[in-house]
């Protein structure tokens, strides 16, 4: 793809608008940057861009900026139904997304990894796997790295361990994976997509340009993953911990306590169960997931089974922070939906204090009350979404409104007791007050750590 004198829009200043403005610069592209957010929300960005002669427009997309322009480039925070672009498309100038720019650069086979929740960790353990077994690995996309950094890095022999999106997934044209993984399917950013059935098609993408050489991994235990058997040329690659795989079926399972690989013709034992290190049965689902396509992409199962024992849990994933007066505090600030909460919570059996709220994604938070009702002693509501929220669990769960996540963690420290636990799984994305659900995490890690600094040793209360 020469865009040399070309003239590009990147439409979005996140990572990998910045990202994509500065690869085309530096490929020769005339390139004009477009961010609703003002001069002033934006004044750490602007001076790297005009430096490389990049024109700047903030605090809005204006009309003339998106005319005559060779090629429109969206940041995943963009909706892809903006006017501005609908124009764009019907006077033929293409609109693509930073994911399918770097596709056409990248090198090397491509694994790329979807689902409505387990992205992140299954990511960066597929990544660890492969680079464990001495092949020349890179990992980004959705996980923090813009796929177009990997670019100049890539070679024919690279395996590139990618995290997509359903928004990254909405903008590919020509976007390949060798290697497809679909964890989950369950009801996610609808506030964005409008129903589940496209949201559905945006993850049914990721099978677009795959062919019968191709391999598509899929979740046996999970209605809306395994749905998409039907979408995709590639071979299926099952992974479950429900069912044992037989005959001439291709993947990885568990089953009496043990991990397994099936090729279609053998199997081979893989590890316990019990080694893997990570809490809850969606990590045993992500870690199933990531056996799979090391095998598929040649790993040994020595080098499979070092890899997945030295695995730690992933920051802001169920992420063990500390224990103050007995009760254990974890922060699982990637639980952006209903679902993710979900199993965060069957990840304890019980005595749970939970920290709800944030931006709604237009969630059913009713979906939780069964749980509720058995494992969580109280939830704490904080953010946009708090009435909302109180007004779907009040019924399962004494709720108490916190408004913000500091006087959330100060109340569940008063009253959780020695073999309670504090979990911060929000079930609502962060944007309400928070720049992402990292700085979220971050933030409830910083308010735990104030207060295990100000406990005194050995207290435990009851």
């Amino acid at each position: 793809m020469d865009v040399k004198g070309k003239r590009v829009l990147v439409v979005g200043l996140g990572k990998s608008g910045v990202a994509s403005a500065q690869f085309l610069a530096a490929r020769g592209a005339r390139v004009t940057v477009s961010d609703t957010r003002s001069q002033n929300e934006l004044k750490s960005q602007i001076p790297a861009l005009l430096e490389r002669g990049i024109a700047v427009e903030t605090g809005g997309h204006g009309e003339r900026t998106f005319r005559d322009q060779d090629l429109i480039v969206v940041s995943p925070g963009v909706p892809v139904d903006l006017p501005q672009l609908a124009r764009a498309r019907a006077q033929g100038i293409p609109v693509i997304g930073e994911i399918e720019l770097a596709a056409r650069y990248l090198k090397g086979k491509i694994v790329a990894i979807t689902g409505s929740n387990g992205k992140t960790t299954t990511t960066t353990l597929c990544g660890e796997l492969i680079e464990t077994s001495s092949q020349r690995t890179l990992i980004g996309g959705n996980i923090g790295t813009p796929v177009i950094l990997l670019v100049d890095d890539s070679t024919e022999d690279t395996v590139n361990v990618i995290e997509v999106s359903s928004f990254q997934l909405e903008t590919i044209e020509t976007f390949h994976p060798y290697i497809a993984v679909v964890l989950n399917v369950t009801p996610d950013h609808l506030d964005r997509h409008g129903s589940m059935e496209a949201y559905t098609a945006a993850k049914a993408r990721i099978f677009e340009n795959q062919s019968g050489s191709d391999y598509a991994v899929l979740n046996l235990d999970d209605a809306g993953s395994a749905g998409l058997r039907s979408r995709t040329k590639a071979r299926i690659c099952w992974f479950t911990r429900k069912r044992q795989l037989t005959g001439d079926e291709i993947g990885s399972f568990a089953h009496d306590g043990e991990i397994y690989w099936r090729d279609g013709k053998r199997e081979e034992q893989v590890m316990p169960a019990a080694e893997i290190p990570l809490k809850g049965a969606h990590n045993l689902e992500n870690v199933l997931a990531a056996i799979a396509v090391g095998y598929l992409c040649g790993c040994d199962g020595e080098s499979i089974r070092n890899a997945v024992r030295q695995f730690k849990a992933v920051e802001h994933r169920l992420q063990y922070i500390s224990t103050i007066a007995g009760v254990e505090y974890y922060n699982d600030s990637k639980a952006t939906n209903v679902d993710a909460t979900i199993k965060a919570i069957e990840s304890f059996p019980g005595n749970i204090h939970l920290i709800l709220g944030g931006k709604d994604k237009d969630s059913d938070y009713t979906q939780m009350n069964d749980l509720l009702r058995a494992r969580v002693k109280r939830v704490y509501t904080i953010g946009a979404a708090a009435d909302k929220i109180r007004s779907h669990v009040q019924s399962a769960a004494e709720v108490l409104p916190c408004r913000t996540l500091d006087n959330a963690v100060e109340r569940a420290h008063d009253l959780a007791r020695a073999g309670d636990v504090v979990l911060l799984a929000p079930a609502c994305s962060s944007f309400d007050q928070f720049e992402n659900y990292e700085h979220r995490g971050r933030t409830f890690r910083t308010l735990v750590e104030r207060l295990a600094t100000a406990a005194p040793a050995g207290q435990e209360r009851d």
